[in-house]
């Protein structure tokens, strides 16, 4: 099979990782020669026999020297220690992007290591699920859901990027780092951070009481657990790295959770009431634009 004469490099070989390569197999197979590297030498013995990376290497120097386009799905937290190891391989003119799910901490420890003549664009699938790993990967996990560019202008090297996330299937929206950590601090990581507390309080019951939740789970506790099943490194990080953001949007819903127990101890009927309508109505307008659940997790 003759390969194209563009060279990818993806670095990390998790969850978003994994399913990059699977969509690129499925979409770009004849285009681009991809190269894969995880420092985890199981992640990559499991990518190997996967096929679906071109070559699977085990020096970060050789899966970068000869790309023509990089994406780092590596942790937030180890984002810039990677970006320092794989910067001083970068051939001119590389485009250099990454999926991390904070950007201006990600921008800030990726930044100083750029060269001039690099171009680093700064990305988001705004996409996953509980499992990680890689044999958790599949080609269609970005089908229909928005992969952010943060990036002020479009441009022949952001259009690149577009043109591949587009294909993948994904909505592509512009944005800036900072309107981004909020829109995400709300979105994802405050609903994840009220899972893990959730799940952590019932882990801390007494043991009969524990059992039985445990036992009965209905579907609300179900979700929640599904949530905080999510990889443990990769929230730590994201809360350390959108603190400002997140602390903030904590501030506010510990006032909305104060006066909706306001409510509940006043026996308050119409407040409750309109307090759930409300947000019953923001649960359908996510339906109505499919961003509600991956109608099908089967992998391609």
């Amino acid at each position: 099979m003759n390969k194209g004469n563009k060279n990818l490099a993806v670095i990390g070989l998790g969850l978003i990782g994994t399913s990059i390569l699977h969509a690129i197999k499925l979409k770009f197979d004849n285009e681009f020669v991809t190269y894969a590297y995880d420092l985890n030498l199981k992640h990559r013995q499991i990518v190997e026999n996967l096929n679906i990376a071109d070559y699977v290497v085990n020096d970060i120097k050789k899966a970068v020297e000869k790309a023509d386009i990089v994406i780092l799905a590596v942790p937030v937290g180890v984002m810039g220690n990677v970006a320092k190891e794989v910067c001083i391989y970068l051939k001119k003119g590389t485009i250099l992007t990454d999926t991390g799910s904070t950007k201006v901490s990600v921008i800030n420890d990726i930044k100083k290591h750029i060269s001039s003549d690099v171009y680093f664009i700064p990305s988001h699938p705004l996409a996953g699920t509980e499992h990680s790993g890689p044999k958790s990967g599949f080609a269609t996990l970005f089908e229909n859901r928005y992969w952010i560019i943060v990036s002020s202008v479009k441009n022949d090297k952001t259009l690149i990027l577009e043109n591949i996330f587009s294909k993948f299937g994904a909505i592509i929206e512009y944005m800036d780092a900072d309107y981004h950590d909020k829109a995400l601090a709300i979105t994802s990581h405050l609903p994840h951070l009220i899972a893990f507390t959730i799940v952590g309080t019932a882990s801390n019951l007494e043991l009969d009481l524990k059992n039985d939740i445990i036992r009965y789970a209905a579907t609300g506790f179900r979700d929640f657990t599904r949530l905080a099943s999510s990889d443990p490194t990769m929230w730590r990080d994201i809360f350390l790295n959108n603190n400002e953001a997140i602390l903030e949007i904590l501030d506010r819903f510990n006032k909305d959770l104060l006066e909706l127990k306001k409510y509940i101890k006043q026996k308050n009927k119409k407040e409750l009431f309109d307090f759930f309508s409300k947000t019953r109505r923001i649960r359908s307008k996510i339906v109505k634009v499919g961003q509600h659940e991956y109608e099908d997790f089967k992998k391609i």
